[in-house]
């Protein structure tokens, strides 16, 4: 087997890979109720199927013996863009109180990493705001 015939299954199999990828983000952006939920499937499962088609391209290219690496770039800006935009989606969602609150921790020390005294704890349980 050639180069030119394994570069080919490579794009073959990223582009199947990505279009899943999208797929599923499609179907979970179309399928969820509230903003919330809909939120995960583009960000999540769609940086990956973008990602995975951007790679098929920069493959596609190599096989045809030019370089592009404009592809590095866009994955770069997708992958820090999309997670800062879904964290202020999220954080509209919240403030417009447009979903429900998450519900309150416990009071177990184990649900986080940080330690709180107990006369911490109760300046905070008596703090209006």
């Amino acid at each position: 087997m050639t180069v030119e015939i394994i570069g080919t299954y490579a794009v073959a199999i990223c582009l199947l890979i990505g279009s899943g990828f999208v797929a599923v983000g499609v179907i979970g952006l179309l399928k969820f109720n509230d903003s919330m939920t809909r939120l995960h499937a583009p960000t999540k499962v769609g940086t990956v199927g973008i990602g995975a088609l951007l790679l098929a391209s920069m493959a596609h290219s190599f096989v045809l013996g030019d370089t592009s690496t404009h592809e590095i770039l866009i994955m770069v800006f997708l992958f820090v863009t999309a997670p800062i935009s879904a964290n202020f989606i999220a954080k509209v969602n919240i403030h417009l109180r447009s979903s429900s609150t998450p519900p309150a921790p416990s009071n177990d020390i184990a649900w986080s990493t940080l330690n709180v005294s107990e006369d911490d704890r109760e300046i905070a349980k008596s703090d209006p705001s």
